[in-house]
């Protein structure tokens, strides 16, 4: 059978089996699950680039302390460890924006999955929130933190005639 096989100049590449006259190779696919692997990706992958602060806008001097993350991208295809991170993050909707701080562990974690997400630093146009407003606040795509201020009933002063 492996005489066969080498006459036919099918190699050893996969296991084979003799049907009849014809020879079928057993897909094996072993050999790709180590082009995937998270030692294959280089390091500079993931080190800091001098320019990201001139693109992406911010000051490295003052840092915005909430990242506003959203997953623009879909995940089908993408190996097993980026899946993970998305899903740890609260990402598994797309376009849902998920609010996390601005730590080197959480940062570390963005940084791999950075072609998938956007980042963008929470703004308050209208200040910090009270505890009464929290209820009231909703965030925008833009990553804008709105407070929603509903007209409130004004009490009547009593006129003395």
């Amino acid at each position: 059978m492996a005489a066969a096989a080498g006459r036919a100049g099918l190699g050893h590449a996969a296991g084979w089996k003799m049907l009849g006259q014809r020879v079928e190779g057993i897909v094996t696919t072993a050999w790709a699950r180590c082009l995937f692997t998270r030692s294959r990706i280089p390091d500079s992958v993931f080190q800091p680039r001098p320019g990201d602060h001139e693109k992406y806008g911010g000051d490295p001097e003052q840092p915005h302390k909430i990242h506003v993350v959203t997953r623009i991208k879909s995940v089908v295809g993408r190996p097993y460890w980026e899946k993970k991170i998305i899903h740890d993050l609260g990402l598994d909707k797309a376009h849902r924006p998920r609010l996390h701080k601005n730590i080197p562990s959480v940062n570390a974690r963005l940084k791999i999955v950075k072609h998938l997400i956007r980042i963008q630093p929470l703004k308050l146009p209208y200040g910090l929130p009270t505890e009464e407003e929290m209820s009231d606040t909703f965030l925008t795509s833009r990553g804008e933190l709105v407070i929603k201020r509903y007209l409130r009933p004004v009490e009547q002063k009593e006129m003395k005639s």
